[in-house]
């Protein structure tokens, strides 16, 4: 039953009353969220337009056609018998990880699981036909024909969102997989007639949070107006781009091993601004602190389980084990709130940015064209958002209001930039097309 509304007024003063107190950083948080959770909602009862014949026909191409009856689609079956014969086990089920575990092992396949990085390794001829079953396997399960049925209605795929559903502040999903959609699916993402999508995303939101955050104007000079891994290479930090992509993920997950390992002490000696500040959160983590976001956003403390393992390496009759065990867990502790700040803080700017552009968005006439009647009444006739995956969105727009969006687009980002960041010299570029249907 709904509370007694002085009731409910007054926990609103009261909450109110703190945020007037607190920090203008918390407040503007506060502010976002709501926000994030109000576009969410908006975002659900508007659709992302989807075009179901050119998803069954993508769908019958991949995985060849469904039988009348059900059951699994005809190239499956033919990559699946393909694996059994080159395995010489007729019956094997490639959805059982134990069994086809067990007959990868008695075709002298020695692995210790099935997952795509280590079966990568291996040289037998079953294996190429095995991997492409499990991403067929993963879309007929994921996005076929059932989850069209149950999440494509109308011509709108409407997905549950989670606003601020991971602890960083990220999204999440609880329906419909908005934030795990194939590539291969972006060409059923189609504008309604006389209308277009607006696509765009930024490119390396985190890194460039992670240069403005922590204040690093060398990082800051790499990135400006360009591609920021492009921007190592020419600066001789890096040899490729590649190895510059490798060296700056290296560095926000705390990467030791491997690449990484080798290139991220390049990065501390050209950014040491931007790397001492992952180092100090990594390092907070490790001791068993907590690490705020730009706007005040704290990570989980410490589990009673962590800081159990510790106490016990630091007993008297601890043993070897004891003190390794403590100290890895230690270590995943320190990966985690050094990529937690940076992670944060962009979901932060992300949630600004929808704000920025659906403000943007309002101040916009309605069309003079087509209305689209799938996306409901209060979307039909506006430019509104209707996709969000982290730091990328989608707009259905009115074709004679597409060029005034994606306009909308930019200058929220770059509003957002001084909001979070004032004056400091960075820009955040998009990669933003105006087009008829999202496929890349």
């Amino acid at each position: 039953m709904p509370g007694d509304p002085a009731d409910v007024r007054a926990e609103f003063d009261r909450q109110r009353a703190i945020l007037d107190a607190a920090d203008g950083r918390l407040r503007l948080l506060t502010v976002a969220e709501s926000t994030g959770a109000l576009i969410a909602a908006e975002m659900r009862s508007a659709g992302l337009p989807w075009d179901v014949p050119a998803h069954e026909q993508m769908l019958a191409e991949t995985l060849g056609e469904r039988p009348p009856g059900g059951g699994t689609p005809s190239i499956m079956v033919q990559r699946a018998d393909e694996v059994r014969q080159l395995l010489g086990d007729p019956t094997v089920s490639l959805d059982s990880q134990p069994k086809l575990l067990r007959a990868l092992h008695r075709a002298g396949i020695m692995v210790e699981s099935t997952s795509k990085w280590e079966l990568e390794e291996q040289t037998h001829p079953a294996i190429e036909p095995l991997l492409e079953y499990k991403k067929l396997s993963r879309l007929y399960s994921a996005n076929a024909w059932a989850w069209l049925s149950e999440w494509v209605r109308d011509g709108r795929f409407r997905p549950v969102y989670v606003p601020g559903g991971v602890v960083t502040g990220r999204w999440a999903s609880s329906g419909g997989g908005a934030l795990q959609i194939p590539r291969a699916l972006r060409t059923a993402v189609r504008a309604a007639p006389g209308w277009r999508l607006i696509v765009a995303d930024v490119a390396q939101l985190e890194p460039r949070v992670l240069a403005a955050m922590s204040g690093d104007l060398a990082m800051a000079d790499a990135a400006r107006g360009q591609d920021l891994y492009s921007g190592l290479v020419d600066r001789g930090i890096v040899a490729t781009r590649q190895e510059a992509k490798i060296a700056v993920l290296g560095a926000m997950y705390g990467s030791t091993t491997g690449e990484a390992g080798r290139l991220v002490p390049r990065l501390r000696r050209a950014f040491p601004q931007a790397m001492a500040m992952v180092d100090d959160a990594a390092q907070t983590g490790e001791d068993g602190g907590i690490v705020s976001t730009l706007l005040g956003r704290s990570s989980p403390p410490a589990s009673d389980e962590w800081t159990a393992v510790q106490r016990a390496a630091t007993d008297a009759d601890a043993d070897s084990s004891s003190e390794q065990r403590a100290r890895r867990s230690a270590r995943d502790r320190g990966r985690f709130t050094r990529n937690f700040i940076v992670q944060g803080t962009a979901a932060e700017w992300a949630l600004a940015w929808l704000a920025e552009i659906r403000r943007g968005l309002a101040a916009l006439p309605e069309t003079t064209g087509q209305k689209t009647e799938p996306s409901g009444a209060a979307f039909q006739a506006v430019p509104h958002l209707a996709f969000f995956l982290h730091d990328e969105v989608i707009l259905h727009v009115p074709g004679d209001l597409a060029d005034a969006a994606a306009d909308v687009v930019r200058q929220a980002a770059a509003r957002v930039a001084t909001l979070l960041f004032g004056t400091f010299p960075l820009d955040f570029p998009l990669d933003l097309k105006i087009a008829e249907n999202a496929g890349k």
